[in-house]
């Protein structure tokens, strides 16, 4: 989860306390959620820095219906999808699902390796799991391993830490706990 921008003259951490409160509920359990990390804009310059967290949630819904949960709660704190990696309000993103790939693992491995001029315009018509790019974002990276360190990724065969060490440094030192 993160965000960038106020939402109602709160700064971002409350709106993720108040986002996650909101989520929580008999249908999504909170289970952990990781420290908040300041991180650099994603891309570079595209605004001011975000708040980001990580969260395990334990829940019996479809994926495909959790995500339409985390939706309506982006929503409800001000998400406006007006821009591809924009400024905004409240982001909740799903980066893993237990050691399931979805929706299988050739869509998976489309988006692994799609080359980073086609990321910036091509959007997945749906939801993809391990999220594509997590391997190569300290601000998601980072904070899953204050919570889940030792989950192995299912194509990569590498835990969240060792995903972490092969970070560059100067990348890892720019996601600061607050």
């Amino acid at each position: 989860m993160g965000g960038n921008l106020p939402f109602e003259g709160s700064p971002t951490a409350v709106t993720l306390v108040r986002a996650l409160r909101r989520l929580s509920g008999p249908e999504v359990v909170i289970r952990s959620v990781s420290r908040f990390f300041q991180t650099p804009c994603f891309p570079a310059g595209a605004g001011p820095d975000y708040v980001n967290a990580a969260v395990l949630v334990e829940t019996r819904l479809p994926v495909a219906e959790l995500l339409q949960r985390l939706h309506r709660v982006e929503l409800e704190f001000g998400r406006a999808r007006a821009q591809r990696w924009g400024m905004r309000t409240l982001d909740l993103d799903i980066l893993t699902c237990g050691e399931s790939v979805l929706p299988d693992p050739e869509t998976f491995r489309h988006w692994l390796t799609l080359p980073r001029e086609t990321q910036l315009q091509a959007v997945p018509d749906r939801l993809i799991v391990p999220h594509p790019r997590l391997q190569d974002r300290p601000f998601a990276l980072i904070p899953l391993a204050d919570i889940a360190p030792d989950w192995v990724h299912p194509v990569l065969n590498r835990s969240v830490r060792e995903l972490c060490d092969a970070l560059p440094a100067e990348d890892i030192a720019a996601v600061r706990p607050i």
